[in-house]
């Protein structure tokens, strides 16, 4: 058998094991095995958190410290296309061998002990930073922070990047409640970074209570945006001409901002140079961040699934749009988001929906889609699947008109899918 067909074959087995319904949060489980697999990380640490902007800060993050000569474990969740996404050493995914090899390593030490699919490959992937020695790693929370599995390990530095409504049945009603389980990644004595402008009380009360060094956007540090560059404010230093973020948006200043107060605030543990940190900004990427997939008419494809995503997006896409042409969505959303909420931030930007159910345990119906649409007086059309949906979109769309493809991972990896499919004829 073959390292992929293992790995395969691997991840159909977590899949199975793991397919009731619900998210099963708590350390209990990854701590014990994460004890029994008897590893000594020497790297140095640092999580990001947040309801949005965790993929982009990471990326922020991974490139400026691989242009600084670091050696860099990236895991993120969820992937696009490959599982391997998930796992990145020195800039490359890894291969199907030391992906079977941590799986490997997590099930001779777990015993009798029931990991989720999360904990598994959480665990599985720091095995595989410690085999190849990674001297910083980068680790994207998986949902909300202090049950996450990645908080298994002690942040040298975590990032709190947003605080929104998103996953509120595991993490609670309201910001408040949310910004609570974000700061469960903050530890005492160590650099906490909020780039959240308003940030809860409760995550505000936790760092203090813990002792952590709160490092706040708009206080210890803060950004000016220019026509051209930018500048940063970090404590009385201030650090002019910074190159724009590669990743489109507005919002991506503040992440990138987020990731340089990260590393900044590690300068006793990480070298990171100036041209590196400007290096960063001109290469990192990540995809399905108002990623452009073509022109005439623009589309554009973004995983954003909850209403202040769908805020963002909406004020980006005023920004960018033709002038005189039209905003057509491809829509397909998981039905255990705000649905109505991402809807409605966008129905004064969307002339025309597309819609359809993904193919998954929690998608939702397109009825469910085309009601919450109808209610705030957009048109639509509902379709089989997101490649109708999709096919729709372009044969609807003049060469000035914008298509805009979001509502979940899924939706833009259909997407990125039928897209590969015509690069390879």
């Amino acid at each position: 058998m073959t390292e992929t067909a293992r790995l395969a074959g691997w991840l159909a087995r977590l899949e199975s094991r793991h397919a009731g319904p619900g998210i099963h949060l708590g350390l209990e489980r990854v701590r014990a095995v994460w004890a029994a697999m008897r590893l000594n990380p020497g790297f140095v640490v640092i999580t990001v958190g947040g309801t949005n902007g965790k993929g982009s800060t990471c990326a922020y993050l991974e490139a400026m410290l691989r242009a600084a000569g670091h050696r860099v474990g990236l895991y993120t969740s969820p992937h696009l296309l490959r599982y391997s996404e998930r796992v990145r050493v020195d800039g490359e995914e890894a291969g199907a061998a030391d992906l079977v090899a941590g799986f490997d390593a997590v099930e001779a030490a777990r015993g009798a002990v029931a990991l989720t699919y999360f904990e598994h490959a959480t665990l599985a992937a720091l095995w595989l930073f410690c085999k190849r020695d990674a001297d910083v790693v980068v680790l994207e929370v998986g949902l909300g922070g202090r049950l996450d599995a990645v908080n298994v390990l002690d942040a040298d530095c975590a990032v709190v990047c947003s605080v929104d409504l998103d996953h509120q049945e595991y993490l609670g009603p309201d910001r408040e409640s949310i910004g609570f389980e974000k700061a469960g990644i903050y530890r005492p004595g160590r650099p906490a970074i909020c780039a959240d402008p308003d940030p809860p009380a409760r995550l505000l009360g936790h760092a203090e209570a813990i002792g952590a060094h709160l490092l706040r956007l708009g206080h210890e540090f803060a950004l000016e945006i220019g026509a051209e560059a930018w500048s940063m404010r970090w404590g009385d230093a201030r650090i002019e001409s910074l190159p724009p973020p590669t990743l489109v948006g507005m919002h991506q200043y503040r992440n990138a901002a987020a990731a340089i107060a990260a590393l900044l605030s590690l300068g006793d543990k990480l070298s990171v140079p100036r041209q590196a940190i400007d290096q960063g900004l001109r290469v990192a990427w990540t995809p399905g961040r108002l990623q452009c997939v073509g022109h005439e008419p623009l589309r554009i494809l973004d995983v954003a699934h909850n209403p202040h995503a769908a805020r963002v997006l909406a004020q980006s896409i005023a920004r960018i749009q033709p002038a005189g042409g039209r905003c057509i969505a491809v829509l397909a959303m998981l039905g255990d988001k705000d649905i109505e909420g991402v809807v409605a931030a966008l129905a004064e930007q969307v002339a025309l929906w597309h819609v359809a159910p993904l193919p998954v345990p929690r998608g939702a119906p397109a009825q469910r889609l085309t009601a919450a649409i109808e209610a705030v007086g957009g048109v639509c059309v509902a379709h089989a699947d997101v490649a109708h949906a999709w096919q729709g979109a372009n044969q609807e769309a003049g060469h000035a008109d914008t298509i805009l493809t979001f509502g979940s991972f899924y939706t833009v990896a259909d997407v990125m899918a039928l897209l590969a499919l015509d690069s390879n004829g």
